[in-house]
Order: C-alpha cells, then sequence, then structure tokens
C-alpha cells in the first residue's frame, strides 16, 4: 500500500480579495502560512514518511510545500512541474467574483468556475496578468502556454503529467503533491472515477491534507482529510 496526499495550498492573497487568481504567482497570506504548517504538522501526527514531493510552478504551491517540508525536517529536494498549475481563468484574470456575480450574474459566474467544458473569453497577451509575461513562466514552451482553459483543459494536462510522471512512482513511494483547487479536482476526478456532474460539486479546502491510500494496482482503497473539521465531501467515500 502507498499513500497519495494531495494538498491545496494555503489561502493567497487573491484568495483573500476574492479574486480570479489562476496563473497570476501571487503569494500566501499570513493565514495561508498557517494553513501550510497546521498541513505540516497534520502529516506529522500520523507519521508519515513521503519519498517525493511535487509542487506546481507557483509561488503558493511551492510556498505551502516548503512551509510543510519544514515542519516534517526534510530536506529532500522537490519537483515542480507547471502541468500542476491552476486552471488559467481567461479574461476572468484579477477579476473580483463578487463584482462579477453582479455584474454577469451568479449563474454565469457558477457556469465559469465550475462547468466542465465552458471557457472564458481569452485573456489579452499585453495583457501584464497574462503567462506570457509573467517571469515564473519564461522556461515553459510559448506552445504550452495558455490564454484561457476549461476544467476539462486543466483535466487533460495534469493527467497527461499525473500518468507520465507520477504513476509509474506510487508503487513503491508515498508521494505529496502541493497543488491548486482546480488541478486537485482533475486528479480527484481520476482517482475516485467521477463523472463531470459530481467534479464540478467537489470542494478542495486549502491546506488541509487529503490522504488517499492506493493498493499495488493503484486503486483507491480509502481516502480521508487529516483535519476532519475542515473536511469536504469527497462524493465517493
Amino acid at each position: 500500500m502507498s499513500y497519495l496526499i494531495l494538498v491545496r495550498h494555503g489561502q493567497s492573497i487573491w484568495n483573500l480579495e476574492k479574486k480570479f487568481t489562476g496563473w497570476v504567482d501571487v503569494d500566501l497570506t499570513e493565514n495561508g502560512k498557517s494553513e501550510a504548517k497546521k498541513a505540516g504538522l497534520l502529516i506529522k501526527s500520523n507519521n508519515i514518511n513521503i519519498d517525493i514531493y511535487y509542487s506546481s510552478f507557483q509561488l503558493r504551491a511551492k510556498n505551502t510545500l516548503k512551509l510543510i517540508k519544514e515542519i516534517l525536517n526534510d530536506k529532500k529536494l522537490s519537483k515542480e512541474a507547471w502541468q500542476l498549475n491552476e486552471r488559467h481563468y481567461g479574461a476572468l484574470t484579477g477579476l473580483n467574483k463578487d463584482e462579477m456575480k453582479v455584474k454577469l450574474g451568479e449563474e454565469k459566474v457558477h457556469q465559469f468556475r465550475r462547468s466542465w467544458d465552458l471557457r472564458p473569453d481569452p485573456l489579452d497577451k499585453n495583457n501584464p496578468y497574462h503567462p506570457l509575461n509573467i517571469d515564473t513562466y519564461k522556461k515553459i514552451p510559448i506552445n504550452k502556454i495558455p490564454n484561457t482553459e476549461s476544467l476539462k483543459d486543466t483535466y487533460e494536462r495534469v493527467l497527461r503529467f499525473y500518468k507520465l510522471e507520477i504513476e509509474n512512482e506510487i508503487s513503491n513511494n508515498n508521494i505529496l503533491i502541493s497543488a491548486h483547487g482546480n488541478s486537485i479536482r482533475a486528479l480527484c476526478k481520476y482517482l475516485f472515477k467521477l463523472d463531470e456532474n459530481q467534479i464540478s460539486k467537489l470542494e478542495i479546502p486549502t491546506g488541509n491534507p487529503l490522504l488517499i491510500n492506493l493498493d499495488k494496482d493503484k486503486n483507491v482503497t480509502d481516502c480521508k482529510y487529516l483535519d476532519s473539521e475542515r473536511s469536504k465531501d469527497l462524493v465517493v467515500f
């Protein structure tokens, strides 16, 4: 049996400001740092040894992982993958969610956030929030950088990377992935065999490790959030 631990980064500055963040590289709030440290303490209290660490390219995920590793006193190098980045919200990037609900209506904003294959309008390539204009992504091939994404698009890029780079490592290793609401939602869809309706309803709490038990065939045998007071419905268990 192996463990896969999925951790959505702690609260970010734009989480607090209720902005569509996507690929904009914002850092954690003080509360987010506290959530990350608590995640580390929860993993430590369960005596789980992590063999391999992954994070997205984004600062909020990398710093969440850094704080977790400090709590675990683990100096292993982490692997960073842009494929684990948050969903790109296109022209919604940087806009306030509550203001958009007033402007577009709650139903339309909900569709943009949770529908399976609806993409917001593309973000102008000259916009400072476009990944092309953010130093973090300079090493990513230009043809891989999106202008907008649906949840389906995010699922496809996350799963390509997971199957190519991570899945074969699970048999003999405990793996922790520090990522984002939608990239973790994508992994949950695959691991728990969720349909498009179920995945649209799945909530991923910040800074709360989701511990997944996998058998030798990489099937999920059990799972739980380590902070039971902040757990969310996993739909399947």
